[in-house]
């Protein structure tokens, strides 16, 4: 069977997260690179087997988070499906069972906020992973004082941790924000739509899906 470690070796799959991220870059965008794709990676991978799924399935969500940016080689707009075509022509040269592609260019082909939904449970594990990674770690503009709204967003996040009760079935992205840096009413200008797919997410996983701000719950 294919593993995530097999994909990571991939020469294919390196250079196009390489290329796609320095394009990314080139056009002000946040890093996408192997940091971003390395925790969405683990977190998907990690949500799957806290909420009961198998090892299979949540090595395909590992899979899936690793290789869900892949379209940024060819373009941002309409990346997820391009991606998704991308991943299933390695995966399928690599011998992967159809079955399992099929998921994970499902998963990979619905990430994003403005077309995807959660349409199994790799692809809502990848939502939620994806869209809770917020952090100035990802901010590759040095100059604050020409910040857009995404870079003092990222800047602004002190940390991001996405919990999972499995007890309760519940599913909490806390986070802080240094409001000297951004207010919280411009984390939801462009995050509501993405808070509101992971709540989706978190409800496709039969989970509740919470949003803690600087400690005061708003979702």
């Amino acid at each position: 069977m294919i593993t995530l470690e097999t994909v990571k070796k991939n020469p294919l799959v390196r250079t196009f997260i390489e290329k796609g991220n320095e394009h990314l870059g080139v056009m002000g965008f946040t890093d996408h690179g192997y940091l971003h794709l390395s925790l969405v990676s683990r977190l998907s991978r990690e949500i799957m087997l806290k909420l009961g799924y198998d090892e299979r399935m949540a090595e395909l969500a590992g899979i899936a988070g690793y290789m869900h940016d892949l379209g940024n080689v060819i373009n941002r707009n309409g990346h997820s499906q391009s991606g998704a075509l991308i991943a299933q022509e390695i995966l399928r040269r690599m011998g992967m069972d159809i079955g399992e592609v099929a998921i994970i260019c499902a998963a990979i082909g619905n990430h994003d906020e403005g077309s995807g939904h959660p349409v199994n449970q790799v692809a809502a594990a990848l939502i939620l992973a994806d869209k809770s990674h917020v952090h100035r770690n990802r901010v590759r503009n040095l100059d604050i004082a020409t910040f857009d709204i995404h870079d003092r967003v990222n800047y602004a996040a002190e940390y991001s941790i996405l919990n999972i009760d499995d007890d309760n079935r519940i599913i909490t992205m806390e986070l802080a924000i240094d409001t000297s840096i951004c207010p919280v009413m411009e984390y939801f200008e462009i995050f509501l739509s993405r808070m509101l797919m992971c709540r989706r997410a978190a409800n496709f996983l039969n989970c509740e899906f919470e949003l803690v701000i600087n400690g005061a719950k708003l979702l």
